[in-house]
């Protein structure tokens, strides 16, 4: 099991957790300060232990509160990237996977398909990018906008999972 490289999260006062875990999971600290409210112990001191605490936490959370920390994630190449308002690893997150590298009809393709899957689900599209290319997450996009809500949401709370596993392998 992987331990951190720069920090022992169970040394950690709540404060300092929660600073250091925060955006794990995009705008949503509650998952951070939940975690560490479960009590400290050498677990969570190890990449896989916390990130297993902190996935549960998230799937046994009520539907409101992962409505919230999905519709918290930006549009993939979407108007935020565009404007740079993305959080430092929202935008390493997508650059790393080219989307910055979007042809015109692309960054079209991307606009359109995060605005039909919005209309048909009622949040974004959530794919963790690390390790894809633009072209592999338009090609999930228009497999996945045929799939039903439920399944979509079930999905899009599998994803925010694998990216919060990378943010914490980042650490």
């Amino acid at each position: 099991m992987s331990r951190f490289q720069s920090l022992t999260p169970s040394r950690l006062s709540r404060e300092d957790f929660v600073k250091a875990f925060a955006d794990i999971y995009e705008h949503s600290p509650w998952v951070a300060e939940r975690a560490f409210d479960l009590g400290l112990d050498d677990s969570i001191n190890n990449i896989d232990g916390l990130h297993q605490r902190m996935a549960d936490l998230l799937l046994s959370a009520g539907h409101a509160e992962q409505l919230a920390l999905i519709n918290a994630h930006p549009d993939l190449a979407g108007k935020a990237a565009v404007r740079g308002e993305l959080t430092e690893a929202s935008t390493s997150e997508q650059s790393g996977a080219g989307i910055h590298e979007c042809t015109a009809e692309e960054f079209q393709r991307f606009t359109e398909l995060n605005d039909a899957y919005k209309a048909k689900f009622a949040f974004p599209f959530i794919m963790a990018v690390k390790g894809s290319n633009r072209h592999q997450i338009l090609a999930a996009f228009e497999e996945r906008i045929h799939n039903s809500t439920e399944a979509e949401f079930t999905r899009a709370l599998t994803e925010i999972n694998k990216i919060a596993l990378f943010r914490l392998q980042a650490l």
